[in-house]
């Protein structure tokens, strides 16, 4: 596995982005298998992320928190690094890796330069979420394969009613 460089930031760049807000882009060819990044902040209990987003409105999907294990989650909206940039995609072209409790963003194919960043959040459907939880989460990336949603699993195909019978 190709690692990056100490830094991590001679092959990337932030800015405006056509599927949300800023992102990361490649400024030279990245190698399939390559760490690109480590996903990086401060590091908080389940408890202490929710609470400081539990006032948040809850039709906003914009947070920076990764999901480390059963105790741990990296907000990195505290002491960040580019990572948090890394938009969300159907079709992406990195995966997030956890190892030895360590995030990393990794190239899963050969990426062009210009070529944006991205990999599948999976954000976890959760029993309570609201009525309107995959429009809060659309998915907006234009991959042929695009599921509609940052969520997983997918929602469930809707069935159509059967026509009412006329008597």
């Amino acid at each position: 596995m190709k690692r990056a460089s100490a830094k991590g930031l001679d092959s990337i760049e932030v800015r405006d982005s056509a599927l949300h807000g800023l992102g990361v882009f490649a400024t030279r060819p990245i190698k399939k298998g390559t760490r690109v990044i480590e996903y990086l902040g401060e590091r908080v209990s389940h408890k202490e992320a929710d609470s400081r987003y539990e006032s948040k409105d809850e039709n906003d999907n914009h947070t920076f928190l990764f999901i480390v294990d059963g105790r741990t989650v990296i907000d990195a909206g505290v002491d960040g690094n580019e990572a948090r940039f890394v938009n969300h995609g159907c079709d992406p072209n990195c995966e997030s890796v956890i190892e030895e409790r360590r995030v990393f963003i990794e190239a899963i194919r050969d990426i062009a330069p210009g070529e944006e960043l991205t990999y599948d959040y999976q954000i976890q459907r959760e029993d309570d979420d609201p009525a309107n939880v995959d429009e809060i989460f659309a998915c907006r990336c234009g991959a042929k394969n695009c599921r509609g949603t940052m969520l997983w699993p997918p929602p469930k195909p809707k069935r159509p009613r059967a026509a009412a019978r006329r008597r």
